[in-house]
């Protein structure tokens, strides 16, 4: 079995129930957005579309470490994530300690 971090489980739970979007335009069409999560091997472009949502819905950005957000997520080219809850989106940053680092 595969060892799955707090966040990870939350970030699952965000995906069973809807709340989240994957791709830098998919995420753009949410009306808010609690969390950005941007994966490390994104290119810099990819970066800098994320950091633009992260400023249009005043919300954290994080980044994986050690995994990446395909491995996450298990969705082939998963760069950019958005999580639309906002206690799955405190649920994860609470748990995102070692396996997360935060973007600014």
């Amino acid at each position: 079995m595969e060892n799955k971090s707090k966040a990870e489980t939350f970030i699952g739970f965000a995906m069973r129930t809807g709340k989240f979007r994957i791709g830098a335009n998919a995420a753009a069409t949410l009306k808010r957005a609690e969390l950005i999560i941007v994966c490390s091997s994104a290119s810099e472009n990819t970066k800098k579309d994320a950091d633009k949502l992260a400023r249009k819905f005043h919300c954290p950005i994080i980044e994986p470490v050690g995994k990446t957000l395909e491995e996450i997520t298990h969705r082939e080219n998963a760069k950019v994530m958005a999580i639309a809850d906002r206690s799955l989106s405190k649920a994860i940053l609470s748990n995102s300690d070692k396996d997360f680092i935060a973007r600014n």
